[in-house]
């Protein structure tokens, strides 16, 4: 072929390709960063709920523990006695169910050091549920007795969460 001066040679051309669509895998990094977080928030709030449930038994008592502060100091007596004994069996019922007299009041002075219910303002609890309610008034101390059974529930252990049987 000659090529004429003035014209323009023929050249092997093609067309314009366009990039292939854009996927939506894999990924880009910020899409990862953004499931890694959200699988980190999932967790945290998974773990928050379980430690909000295993303290509920302890808020429940808690709770009922505020409501008695109205009681004359003879139906205080009872009704502490009443309290104190169904959240120890429901934190240790193996080692509380069966307790009674001194071996009880040993018992709920196990998380102090100084004794309060065997030697202290909690001594009242012994008998006092079961003494006619006007010997009881001149002998307790209700606010104190109160505050003692509050510390003693605030010292409680978490519940262990239900774990499902296998079927």
């Amino acid at each position: 072929m000659q090529q004429n001066p003035g014209m323009i040679p023929d050249l092997p051309l093609q067309d314009i390709h366009l990039p292939a669509a854009v996927g939506y895998w894999p990924l880009a990094p910020g899409w990862w960063l953004l499931l890694g977080l959200l699988a980190l928030l999932m967790a945290l709030a998974f773990l928050g709920w379980r430690f909000w449930q295993a303290r509920r038994l302890r808020r429940l008592a808690l709770a009922q523990l505020s409501r008695l502060d109205q009681l004359p100091a003879g139906e205080l007596a009872t009704a502490l006695s009443r309290l104190l004994r169904q959240a120890a069996i429901c934190h240790f019922p193996q080692a509380s169910a069966g307790l009674s007299g001194l071996a009880w009041l040993e018992f709920l002075d196990r998380p102090f050091a100084d004794r309060p219910f065997s030697e202290g303002v909690g001594h009242c609890l012994l008998d006092a549920p079961y003494r006619p309610a006007m010997q009881i008034n001149e002998q307790i101390d209700g606010p104190a007795l109160l505050a003692l059974c509050r510390l003693w529930m605030k010292k409680l252990p978490a519940q262990p969460l239900l774990k499902r049987r296998p079927r």
